[in-house]
């Protein structure tokens, strides 16, 4: 998606360029080296400063820096008191604040609210470097620091709380990040294109809260503020006695919308002049005026207490998402409101290259002195070809945060920057790790047609089933495949990102290509769920996909004369999951002999489908009313634990837990020592040695995966994000032919 009357990013640079730093200053000395009194924008982030573009503050410092401003960074500051924040002066135009690649809470905590004891984007992987929801926290020791100094707050923490949301973690409805940072702006999104603009509206004299026009911002503004020429649409309640406006269908795109709201306009009740109107001005009309259209959605003090309108809510936002026909939205806070524009247009395939291609040192900064940064160590052999996911699954961030459209790099631009990991990156012996984002074949996937995909309001392109106007065609990726490998200096190409099996069996090619020259023994993919009242609460395809996949794949390993295996991840105790549900779920995983390992039980991250379902019990994804569709929520601790052993029945510290349930449940005949069985019977972990040569044990050499980490602007690429998504993470054993 494109707009033509909006400038691509890289035409706006400043006239005042100066030369490009090795890396961003992160002290006086630094600056004095570089010739500068004061910096123009200072960057703080909850990251260790590593210049790559997998890392935020490193892609918008070097963005900003070619657009002609002096960029510092103030990285993990001692937040207990404002003198870190004081370490490179006081901006000359604004402190731009990020949490990091991750919200600051699921990097803190597991899913079971138990504090981590590690941080891969710390020197030394150390815990405790940045605060509990560090945007706050960061923007207030700003604020003392230099009162009076504009704050514009953005990043993945941000982004995910621009609304009131529910927080797992205290267990309540919280304000939108706004407010409760005392932020003059927030950024959500890719916001690229949003901070370039207020840059140099900040440079030419505007105050950050002044400028209230710029697409994926969001700033507070009095109760019942409007600009001129704009009407507001009430949002703020289901249920309304008399005659209401139906909510628009989202499977049905804006100009099916406009045509019914044409049709049905008129007024019965007094006679009027006919005046024959043709239906393109009628669309045109319709069109222009709901570009000047804000939605008020219910209040904080309504949704913080009120479960069916925190969900309605929550499906307003959702709707209002493509940036072809989204709304501006407003929420009351207090006597305030929060208003949030538009979300931002995508970037464009030249505009992605230049965000890309900028000055980066691609390594961490020397003030580390070497020590190892686990995310770095992660990434820095692997390549970011795309953003965005039209997946939309409910317990995913990655489409609140990138959106569903996908914006790709050029195959230049890829292919340059492998060329630079093989000249620059220290420590590079020929093997690519990854070629992905997201998703690992995305890559170039659009709709059919602009048009179209403007008016879209589909929550997602491939459930229930792929859009007949997706275009699936894998052949770009394929052919940037076999160019990658062949570089002079490239030896090994693997895939690492997750690959969204029902898009690749729409393309064998696709999957013999991936198969005979980029698995490196294991694959992972993500079914999440056997069952189909699970799947339809996630937004995911059925498990026939799987099979079609499994097929393929396998047909290709043995062609090519590889052992190769696939390695699925699965949600424990998502919201609308039944235990009847995760036992079959325990089944399946024992017939096709995988051995789960590090599995995790669904966190309810901010703005998520899925959390809403959690927090409210209500299905967001149909009409909310009061008797709407009630949905399991899987809330109690037990239930959470119990569902979290089926995943991992081989173990025997669960066994006692599965088979109380099993019995609980009238299925104490799955309790036994036959192959039959799903645990051995009572008194069997308490024999020597019991376990510990299981003949079900995971074959040499599985992986044992950690959790992904969280992807923002350029956070780190190709792996899912921690915020976005907590599957299991299997290890991969090799099937056993046959049922059980």
């Amino acid at each position: 998606m494109t707009d033509v009357t909006t400038p691509p990013i890289h035409a706006l640079r400043s006239n005042k360029k100066h030369k490009s730093a090795p890396f961003l200053p992160m002290s006086r000395i630094e600056m004095k080296q570089l010739g500068w009194n004061a910096c123009d924008i200072i960057l703080v982030t909850g990251d260790a400063y590593i210049d790559h573009p997998s890392f935020g503050m490193a892609l918008i410092g070097r963005l900003l820096e070619d657009q002609g401003f002096k960029v510092g960074i103030i990285s993990q500051p001692d937040w207990h008191s404002a003198e870190d924040f004081k370490a490179l002066g006081k901006p000359r135009l604004f402190f731009g604040v990020s949490a990091g690649n991750m919200d600051s809470m699921v990097n803190h905590y597991t899913a079971d609210r138990k504090p981590r004891s590690d941080d891969a984007y710390t020197a030394a992987g150390v815990a405790g470097k940045r605060p509990d929801r560090a945007v706050a926290v960061y923007a207030q020791r700003c604020r003392e620091a230099y009162p009076g100094t504009d704050i514009m707050v953005g990043g993945i923490e941000a982004s995910l709380r621009r609304i009131a949301q529910y927080d797992y973690w205290s267990e309540k409805v919280r304000q939108s990040a706004l407010v409760y940072s005392k932020a003059d702006m927030l950024l959500f999104g890719n916001a690229e294109r949003a901070l370039v603009e207020v840059a140099h509206r900040a440079a030419a004299g505007e105050r950050l809260a002044d400028i209230r026009d710029v697409r994926g911002t969001s700033f507070m503004a009095p109760y019942g503020w409007l600009p001129e020429g704009w009407s507001e649409m009430d949002s703020s309640t289901v249920d309304v006695p008399g005659r209401i406006d139906s909510h628009i269908n989202p499977y049905i795109d804006t100009t099916q919308a406009t045509e019914a709201a044409c049709d049905s306009a008129a007024a019965p009740d007094a006679p009027k002049t006919i005046r024959i109107v043709s239906r393109e001005e009628r669309l045109a009309a319709r069109r222009a005026e709901r570009a000047k259209t804000v939605i008020r959605i219910p209040a904080y003090e309504a949704v913080a207490y009120d479960p069916v309108l925190y969900a309605h809510a929550s499906r307003t936002l959702h709707l209002e998402s493509n940036p072809g026909n989204a709304r501006a939205l407003v929420q009351t806070h207090g006597e305030r409101d929060v208003w949030m524009n538009p979300p931002p247009i995508p970037l464009t395939t030249p505009e992605m290259d230049y965000v890309y291609g900028l000055n980066y040192a691609r390594n961490p900064h020397p003030v580390y002195e070497g020590a190892n940064i686990p995310a770095w160590e992660m990434i820095r052999f692997s390549v970011n070809i795309m953003r965005g996911c039209f997946g939309g699954c409910t317990f995913c961030s990655i489409t609140e945060h990138e959106g569903r459209i996908i914006q790709s790099r050029s195959e230049a631009s890829i292919l340059g920057e492998i060329e630079e990991i093989r000249d620059k990156t220290e420590g590079f012996t020929g093997h690519i790790s990854d070629l992905g984002g997201p998703t690992a074949n995305m890559y170039r996937l659009t709709c059919k047609d602009e048009k179209i995909e403007a008016s879209c309001r589909r929550l997602s392109c491939v459930y229930p089933d792929i859009c007949e106007n997706m275009n699936t065609d894998h052949g770009p990726l394929i052919q940037l495949y076999r160019k990658a490998r062949t570089l002079p200096g490239v030896k090994r190409l693997t895939i690492g990102s997750g690959v969204r099996y029902d898009l690749a069996v729409r393309s064998p090619e696709y999957v013999k290509e991936l198969v005979t020259h980029h698995v490196s023994g294991y694959l992972k993919i993500a079914p999440e769920h056997t069952e189909q009242g699970t799947l339809s609460k996630m937004m995911k395809p059925g498990i026939g996909s799987y099979y079609r996949f499994k097929e393929l794949f396998e047909r290709y390993s043995k062609q090519a004369g590889k052992k190769q295996y696939l390695i699925p991840y699965f949600i424990a105790a998502h919201p609308g999951t039944s235990d009847e549900d995760m036992l079959n779920l325990a089944l399946w995983i024992k017939d096709n002999g995988f051995r789960p390992d590090q599995v995790q039980t669904f966190t309810p991250t901010p703005m998520a489908l899925a959390t809403t379902m959690w927090h409210t019990g209500r299905n967001p994804l149909k009409k909310l009313a009061r008797s709407s569709e009630k949905v399991d929520a899987v809330r109690d601790p037990a239930r959470r634990r119990l569902h979290k052993a089926f995943l991992r029945f081989h173990d025997p510290k669960n066994w006692p837990t599965i088979r109380n349930a099993l019995e609980d449940m009238g299925r104490a005949d799955l309790i036994g020592n036959g192959p039959q069985h799903l645990v051995p019977p009572w008194g069997a972990e308490d024999k020597p040695g019991f376990g510990s040569s299981s003949p079900r044990q995971s074959p040499a050499g599985s992986p044992r995966r950690a959790t992904s980490h969280v992807r923002s602007h350029g956070q780190t690429p190709n792996k899912k994000p921690a915020g976005a998504r907590h599957t299991s993470k299997p290890a991969g054993r090799p099937p056993k032919s046959g049922k059980r």
